[in-house]
This record gives C-alpha cells, structure tokens and sequence, in this order.
C-alpha cells in the first residue's frame, strides 16, 4: 500500500507562485516606488496574465498585507536572533535593541515605507499579517520592563527617537551612516533621561507620571 501523500504538492507550489508574486512585486516597488505597483506589471513580472494572478490575490491591497507580513515577519527572525547579544547592563542593552532595528529599517526603503508610514492610501494591515509587527513590540516591550522601563510615554519617546532617525537616514543620507553615527549617543540621551545609568533592580519598575 502506497498510503497518503506526506506533502500536498498543489499547496507548495501555490506558497511558491504567491512567493515569486511578493518577489516581483518588492522589485517594482524598489524600482518604481511602493505606491506605482500595479497588477499588471506585477503579472507581467512574473510571466502570468492579470486574471490569473487573481486566483493568489484579489486586489493591490492584498498584495501590500502580504508584503507587509511578510517585512515584519522578517523583523521578528532579526530581532529574535539579536535576543542572545543582549547584555544585562542597561545602556549596552538599549544600544543592541535599537542598532538591530536601525539596520534593519534603513536596508530597504519600501520595505520601511510600507511598515512604518502611511504610504499607500486606504490600506490597513489585516489583523494577521499585523501580528507579526506586534510581536516586536512584545519584545521590546519585554526587554525595557526588565531595565525598569514601563511607562507608555517612555516606550513612545524610544519609537519616535529611533524611527525618526531611521527615516533622517533614509531622507538625507540614504546608503550612508550620518544618522547611523547618531544612534548610540540618542540612546545615551535616553538613558541619561530616564536615569537609567544602572539597571534598574528587579521589581523596581519606571512608574507612570502622576
């Protein structure tokens, strides 16, 4: 008896097709810019008639939530690999969270653009392809409770200090360090800031404002 399949083929080669179809379509955003890709230049990438690529996707938006699934899952493998080369001391700690996500961030410029700007009128991540992005957040989050830091307003403060030099470099100096060189010493203001020039004691959490 030759029993049932252990693979089911047909599936692989969908995940495959829908793969080739996310490849081409971060080329023409690379070339042509996140917001210029169409169905068609996307089918015409990747040798397949319009009406054909609908049985993968049913519109542009589709294809953007997949595509942006897709970026922050690859954050997630990044981020959960950096986990190991954190060290215990705080400012060191912080150093390594955000040199991890910098790099990532100013590697690709759509890729940054359609996870962390509002680019693409009208688009909203489905709540499955948005988990991913989530997850990091759970990260880092997990990281600066553990150095004491758990107040919103100081978890916003480090988004907007490294995402706002993320988007200098893509802005003013893309492929160089000029903002690159900035990182550490944002990460020492912040620190210097939020009095953390020691880890903070266990149990001894950063507390909300009053």
């Amino acid at each position: 008896m030759l029993g049932n399949p252990n693979r089911d083929r047909q599936a692989e080669r969908r995940q495959a097709t829908r793969l080739e179809i996310l490849d081409a379509a971060w080329e023409l955003a690379r070339e042509r810019g996140l917001a210029d890709i169409t169905l068609r230049q996307v089918a015409e990438r990747v040798g397949m008639r319009a009406p054909s690529l609908y049985t993968h996707f049913d519109s542009k938006h589709a294809i953007y939530d997949a595509m942006f699934g897709q970026a922050w899952t690859e954050c997630l493998a990044v981020c959960r690999a950096s986990l190991p080369e954190i060290p215990d001391e705080t400012r060191a700690a912080l150093r390594v969270v955000a040199r991890t996500f910098f790099d990532f961030a100013v590697e690709d410029v759509p890729r940054h653009q359609l996870m962390n700007l509002r680019t693409i009128p009208g688009f909203e991540p489905t709540p499955e392809s948005y988990a991913p992005a989530v997850e990091v957040m759970d990260l880092a989050r997990d990281i600066f409770v553990r150095h004491g830091i758990t107040a919103q307003e100081d978890l916003d403060l480090w988004v907007a200090l490294v995402g706002g030099l993320v988007d200098s470099q893509h802005a003013n100096d893309p492929g160089g360090d000029r903002w690159s060189r900035l990182l550490d010493r944002a990460v020492d203001m912040y620190v210097d800031n939020l009095d953390l020039r020691r880890q903070a004691p266990a149990g001894s959490p950063r507390k909300e404002p009053s």
